[in-house]
């Protein structure tokens, strides 16, 4: 199993993301002689995991079942341990086609957080490419190896323990791409641009107060990059609902109108709208919000290096 690479069947030692339903999955690491509890029953790694395909139907102890999926990044996202704030599918699909990433690419990253944008940063740049990954806090570097060499991509990320603001990437003129998402940007704009690429290379801040964007922005022209735009992406989800509403009452004048112009007892006005009209509800197909949204998440701010 790899976050890059599919594969048809359970290993042991793969990751796998058990599907009770959309608003409830969770990852589990497949080993031999585990069992793994939900609210369906027992999930028996050896025999009920082991050796099936990804995707299968598996039916728990208690006769409930679940479905086995191959990990992605964009499920991983989802059910990733949280060490810090997020980015989500929503900022990270903008962020790898606003910086052009493609395979081969190679990629500077910081912080590393919780791995979220990492893992489909990877896969944009896979099997080619690189990412060289920052992060200032020792634990959660570590912690970022490991799960890079659990899922099997640690030949395409390196991940290193340091202050970026003072001490860089640890590379130079290399980069397709920066990303920064660090409390001061401002302090790594000079490391970014010496580890991009001697043309061309792009940037992307992300910050969730407009006073840090500022402050990013004023480096980036003081370093001579180029292009500078901010945006900020809100996300609407509509969920589609039969929606049930009451006919309106048109009050006596409809009534009025309908008893002098209108004749049921004529065969030629049988089946028109006025003679089915009746007092009561209809029932359609509508899109209808959230009540609850996620609202601002953080501001993405883009430059080119000239």
């Amino acid at each position: 199993m790899s976050f890059v690479e599919y594969g048809d069947t359970i290993k042991d030692g793969d990751t796998a993301i058990v599907f009770l339903g959309h608003e409830s999955m969770f990852p589990v690491k497949v080993q031999h002689g585990t069992v793994t509890q939900t609210k369906y029953g027992v999930i028996r790694h050896s025999t009920d995991l082991i050796g099936k395909k990804y995707g299968s139907k598996v039916t728990c102890s208690k006769g409930g079942w679940v479905f086995i999926l191959h990990p992605t990044p964009e499920l991983w996202t989802m059910n990733l341990p949280h060490r810090t704030q997020i980015l989500y599918s929503t900022d990270i699909s903008i962020i790898t086609m606003m910086l052009e990433l493609k395979p081969g690419s190679i990629v500077c990253e910081s912080g590393t957080g919780s791995g979220s944008l990492s893992h489909a940063l990877i896969r944009t740049v896979a099997p080619t490419g690189h990412l060289y990954t920052v992060e200032f806090h020792q634990q959660r570097a570590e912690k970022a190896r490991e799960e890079f060499r659990e899922h099997r991509v640690e030949h395409l990320v390196t991940v290193t323990n340091q202050d970026v603001c003072k001490n860089g990437f640890g590379v130079s003129n290399i980069a397709d791409a920066v990303f920064l998402d660090i409390p001061s940007p401002w302090e790594a704009i000079g490391h970014a641009k010496s580890a991009l690429k001697a043309e061309g290379g792009r940037i992307c801040s992300f910050s969730p107060c407009i006073e840090q964007v500022q402050r990013t922005c004023l480096a980036m022209e003081e370093y001579g990059f180029t292009e500078i735009n901010t945006l900020e992406i809100l996300l609407r989800v509509y969920n589609v609902r039969t929606i049930s509403l009451q006919i309106p009452d048109l009050g006596k004048a409809a009534e009025d109108n309908s008893s002098t112009d209108f004749d049921s007892s004529n065969p030629s006005h049988q089946g028109s709208p006025c003679a089915n009209l009746q007092q009561g509800t209809v029932q359609f197909k509508s899109g209808v919000p959230l009540r609850e949204v996620v609202g601002h998440t953080g501001y993405l701010t883009f430059a080119t290096k000239s």
